[in-house]
């Protein structure tokens, strides 16, 4: 197959920095015969820019998945594990399968297909820039149902993120069944019998601009 049919998809997450809540990714595959104008990447764009989006993303590519890595799964594989284990099962949850996933970043989280990882692609890829828009969308939208369970914390606001007043909600309150317990903010809130070690991402290899590799699957 041609590099000019063959299917690509772009892989992105959202939420590794937030205090709670799961991690997203998400995989998209779109159809060059219907671009999607105003892909970009998701941090730059208003919220009802990304909803659009959103929105034709789902209607116009050929395929897309979004999924999740749990508040568990992060707190006992690390934050960069349970972002890799989201970008997996969003790979995976895809309708056709690609030839080649391009995935946001220097780290490629263990495909069986060929990968490429783009420092910054979500500002460079249009398939990447997509899965972004997805991730973040789904992600934001999880974290408003989030608030409604627990309004204590201000999450509508923040979006999980340890801003002053998350911080001073977590004070106040303690940590909910949400929170990230391997994280240093909510570990230093928990009792000593509750507390998890903190995990800490293996050190980042020297960034390049684009890495060419192989996934040989887990």
């Amino acid at each position: 197959m041609s590099a000019a049919t063959q299917l690509v998809c772009g892989v992105d997450e959202a939420g590794r920095g937030p205090l709670c809540g799961p991690v997203f990714a998400a995989a998209v595959i779109l159809d060059p015969a219907r671009p999607i104008e105003g892909l970009a990447d998701s941090k730059k764009l208003r919220p009802a820019q990304r909803d659009a989006l959103a929105a034709a993303i789902r209607t116009h590519a050929l395929a897309w998945a979004v999924a999740q890595a749990s508040v568990e799964e992060i707190d006992a594989l690390n934050i960069l594990g349970a972002a890799m284990l989201a970008m997996r099962r969003a790979v995976s949850g895809l309708s056709l399968r690609p030839q080649l996933a391009l995935i946001d970043g220097n780290r490629l989280p263990g495909l069986d297909i060929p990968a490429r990882a783009i420092v910054r692609g979500d500002a460079t890829e249009a398939a990447i820039s997509a899965a972004s828009i997805l991730a973040k969308t789904a992600r934001d939208a999880h974290m408003l149902e989030l608030d409604a369970l627990y309004p204590a914390y201000g999450i509508a606001a923040h979006k999980g993120y340890p801003t002053a007043e998350h911080l001073a909600a977590l004070r106040a309150h303690g940590a909910s069944p949400i929170h990230r317990r391997s994280f240093g903010p909510v570990a230093e809130m928990l009792a000593p019998e509750q507390k998890l070690p903190v995990k800490r991402a293996a050190p980042r290899r020297p960034r390049a601009a684009t890495r060419d590799l192989f996934d040989q699957g887990d």
